[in-house]
């Protein structure tokens, strides 16, 4: 586990929204807010979107809540409608609760919390509308225990998003990030219409046609410590149709 850096003051100050979408991550979510709460963000604060977990998410999530009142917030959803759905209700939320920054991340523990300082600080000092943490930048890791075919997988997917799309970034499916407030709105969140994993390719190709600047830093990418991935046949196929969609949906989208 890394050391978070220590921002100075007003940085460490700044109101940072984290978003975490949740389906069946009972166990692994106590452990991700214990740890995002022990960051030295006084100004972070955790908002859950639980799709009605059938494993008791969403009651773990409210005692979370009640145990810490002012930094916990809980959104139950009605039901699985897709981490991209769940994101935007999430972040639309966030900046309606006056976040300036508004982190994304996965609840299964892959992305170190403990890197959200230091990609805030690479936000702050920055003129980027949006920080990536990067699996694929130089000093970008893998945990040696991800499965083979997710490897092949994952590099395949940046390979074909790269060709049809030609953004110029290295992790496009990148699941965790810092966004400024005034990117995403000028994004629009009503612009994004992807329901699976492709809601990161579709912000990310968003973004660049808006001309914001995007930064990628380089973090260790951990093997979900419990529960299973929600990776399906049909997010694939999803996925696999989103960069000819794009092109078309936002052909006239400019900066």
């Amino acid at each position: 586990m890394i050391e978070p850096v220590e921002l100075p003051s007003p940085w460490r100050d700044a109101r940072l929204t984290v978003v975490v979408p949740t389906y069946n991550e009972a166990g692994n979510l106590p452990v991700l807010v214990e740890r995002l709460l022990a960051l030295p963000l006084p100004g972070l604060k955790v908002l859950v979107a639980d799709d009605n977990s059938p494993d008791g998410t969403g009651e773990v999530a409210d005692k979370l809540a009640i145990e810490n009142p002012d930094r916990v917030q809980v959104v139950h959803r009605a039901g699985k409608e897709g981490l991209g759905r769940a994101y935007v209700d999430g972040i639309g939320r966030a900046l309606d609760g006056g976040a300036e920054y508004v982190a994304q991340m996965d609840a299964d523990l892959s992305h170190p919390p403990e890197a959200l300082p230091g990609m805030l600080g690479a936000l702050l000092s920055t003129q980027a509308g949006v920080v990536i943490g990067s699996r694929y930048v130089p000093g970008g890791q893998l945990d040696e225990a991800w499965p083979l075919y997710r490897r092949a997988l994952s590099g395949w997917a940046n390979l074909y998003v790269h060709t049809l799309l030609r953004v110029r970034i290295r992790d496009l499916t990148a699941g965790f990030k810092i966004w400024r407030a005034d990117a995403l709105r000028d994004i629009g969140l009503h612009r994004v219409q992807s329901n699976g994993y492709s809601f990161q390719v579709e912000m990310h190709y968003l973004a660049t046609k808006l001309g914001h600047t995007i930064l990628e830093v380089p973090i260790r990418f951990e093997e979900r410590r419990d529960g299973m991935s929600k990776m399906t046949t049909a997010t694939k196929v999803e996925s696999a149709l989103m960069p000819f969609k794009l092109r078309t949906r936002h052909r006239n989208l400019d900066s």
